[in-house]
């Protein structure tokens, strides 16, 4: 299937959920987490969601990582298909970008090749690891830049599709892992 038809699908799909159900259902994933191997790390890089988009909500995900005294790290777009990683503090301010993106103003600049662990947001993803995002590339040239070992973990409301991606490149980048309501996929 065509990466476009799945953001249309998908976003319609998201479309149906309510924002109690997109609610448990993150807190779901956040607890499911905890079964997955990633617990030895330093820095986290986490994206903080989008709710007009229904975006798993990665607060129980923030509060379980800060539970953890783990170090997170949270984007900010910095110019065409680029991003910036900043450390996310107490004295940290948050400001939706143009995009209705939550982002960092600013604050202590952490370089991709540090970070260890990468929550991915997606729309859609399939069994081989392959994922589809609002396709501006943004994420994909961030992965790319990422230590080769970092650890790439899709947060998503839905199971893998069952067709193959059919127009990935050589640029996406796979997922390792990618954790669902309902099961956690492993890549």
């Amino acid at each position: 299937m065509l990466k476009r038809e799945l953001r249309k699908k998908y976003k319609n799909l998201r479309a149906d959920i309510s924002s109690v159900q997109a609610s448990d259902f993150s807190l779901i994933l956040a607890n499911s987490l905890l079964q997955i191997p990633i617990w030895d790390f330093f820095y986290y890089h986490i994206f903080l969601s989008m709710e007009e988009k229904i975006e798993v909500d990665t607060l129980p995900l923030i509060t379980l990582l800060q539970g953890k005294d783990k170090n997170i790290v949270v984007p900010k777009v910095s110019g065409k298909y680029s991003m910036k990683n900043y450390l996310l503090t107490d004295s940290i301010t948050i400001k939706k970008s143009s995009y209705g993106v939550p982002e960092p103003i600013d604050g202590i600049e952490i370089p991709e090749n540090k970070i260890d662990v990468v929550f991915v947001p997606l729309l859609a993803f399939d069994a081989l690891g392959n994922r589809v995002g609002y396709g501006k590339g943004y994420y994909d040239t961030f992965l790319n830049k990422c230590n080769k070992e970092a650890i790439k973990i899709g947060l998503s409301f839905f199971g893998a599709e069952n067709e193959p991606i059919t127009d990935v490149n050589e640029n996406d980048v796979k997922l390792d892992y990618c954790v669902t309501p309902d099961q956690i996929y492993t890549f």
